[in-house]
C-alpha cells in the first residue's frame, strides 16, 4: 500500500467521524453524575436544625454517591436568599437547596418572594419532620387542651402568645389554632426562640406552641406545662401527652423540611439525587441523628414531597388570610 493511499484511508476516516457528529440527535456522551461535588444550600444560620440535618443527611448521601456533599448557609429574607440563589444555579444537580416550610410559607406571605416550587425550583426528596408541642406556664393551672380553650374564649383578645417572629412556624400555628378553636389569642413576636423560652420560664409570657427540642426538659421537670403535641399521633418525645387532634380532630401541624433543586434539572438526575437521600434516610445512623434533633425520617419521593409541599402552601395561605397577616 502506498503512503497517498494511507493518508487518503485516514483522512476518510477522519471525515466519517466528523459527518457523525454532525447528524441531528447527535449526542456526545456525559460524565457520569456526579463527578464533582455537590452543594445544599441552607437559608439559616449554622447550628439550626435546617443546618444541622443538612449536613447529617448530605454526608451520607455524599458516601453512597461516592462523592463530597457540602453544605454553605446563605441567610436573609427568612430563607429567600438560598432560594433565589439555587434557582438562578445551573440545573445539572451539583446546587441544591434545603427547602423547609417555611418556604411554603413565603409564597403567600413574603412582599418580595421571586421563586415558586414548580417553576423555579423542584422537589427531590423529603427528608425529616417534628411536631410542635403547647405549653403553658404552671401558673395558668391548666392540664388540658379543653381547658385552654375554655380559658382563651372567656377573655378574647386578652391572651398573649410567644411566637419566633413574625411569619415562623409557632406563630402560624397559634393562628391556626385560633382559626380551627374559634378563639382569639394575640401574638408577642420575639426575634427568636432563645428569648421565648426565657419569657416562658419567668412567666412574662404564658403561652407557646413550641418546637419541641427547646422546652422538652422544661416540661419533663415540671417547669412548663406541656398539653398537647401537634402532629397527627402522639410524639415520640412525649407518648403520654395527647394531641390536639384528639380534641379538635384534622388537627395537623409539622414542621418539615427536604431537598429541592433548578427547576430544568434532568429527571435522570433528579432520580439519582432522589435515591441517594432516601437511602440515606433509611439507615439506623441517620435516624438516629434526626431523633437527637428532634425530628423523625420523612421518606419518600420526590413526587410525595411535591405533593407535601403544595398541600402545605394551600393549607398556610388560608391561614394567612384569616389571621391578616397577609395584610401586615
Amino acid at each position: 500500500m502506498s503512503r497517498a493511499t494511507s493518508i487518503n484511508r485516514r483522512q476518510a476516516v477522519a471525515v466519517l467521524a466528523g459527518a457523525a457528529l454532525a447528524v441531528p440527535g447527535q449526542a456526545l456522551a456525559q460524565p457520569a453524575f456526579p463527578n464533582k461535588p455537590i452543594k445544599i444550600l441552607v437559608g439559616f444560620a449554622p447550628g439550626g436544625p435546617s443546618d444541622i440535618i443538612s449536613r447529617v443527611v448530605g454526608a451520607k448521601m455524599g458516601e453512597i454517591l461516592n462523592t463530597q456533599v457540602v453544605v454553605e448557609n446563605k441567610t436573609g429574607a427568612g430563607g429567600m436568599i438560598a432560594a433565589e440563589t439555587v434557582a438562578r444555579s445551573d440545573p445539572d444537580g451539583y446546587t441544591l437547596l434545603n427547602t423547609p416550610l417555611g418556604n411554603a410559607v413565603n409564597e403567600t406571605l413574603s412582599k418580595t418572594i421571586r421563586i415558586h416550587v414548580g417553576k423555579d425550583v423542584i422537589a427531590v426528596g423529603p427528608q425529616a419532620q417534628t411536631a410542635n408541642i403547647l405549653v403553658v406556664h404552671p401558673s395558668l393551672g391548666i392540664k388540658t387542651v379543653k381547658e385552654f380553650i375554655a380559658y382563651v374564649k372567656a377573655q378574647p383578645g386578652d391572651v398573649l402568645y410567644a411566637t419566633a417572629g413574625r411569619g415562623s412556624a409557632t406563630h402560624l400555628n397559634s393562628e391556626f389554632f385560633n382559626m380551627e378553636a374559634g378563639t382569639k389569642m394575640k401574638p408577642v413576636h420575639y426575634k427568636g426562640g432563645g428569648e421565648t423560652v426565657r419569657d416562658l420560664l419567668t412567666g412574662q409570657v404564658k403561652v407557646m406552641f413550641s418546637s419541641i427540642a427547646p422546652v422538652q426538659g422544661f416540661v419533663k421537670d415540671g417547669r412548663l406545662t406541656g398539653l398537647a403535641t401537634t402532629g397527627p399521633q402522639r410524639d415520640p418525645a412525649f407518648p403520654d401527652l395527647p394531641t390536639v387532634a384528639e380534641t379538635i380532630p384534622g388537627f395537623d401541624v409539622r414542621l418539615w423540611m427536604g431537598l429541592m433543586a433548578p427547576a430544568a434539572t434532568p429527571p435522570a438526575i433528579v432520580k439519582r439525587l432522589e435515591d441517594a437521600n432516601r437511602q440515606a434516610l433509611e439507615t439506623p445512623e441517620i435516624q438516629k441523628a434526626l431523633a437527637a434533633q428532634g425530628f423523625a425520617p420523612l421518606i419518600g419521593t420526590a413526587a410525595d414531597f411535591d405533593k407535601l409541599y403544595r398541600a402545605e402552601r394551600d393549607k398556610w395561605a388560608k391561614v394567612i388570610v384569616a389571621s391578616g397577616m397577609d395584610k401586615e
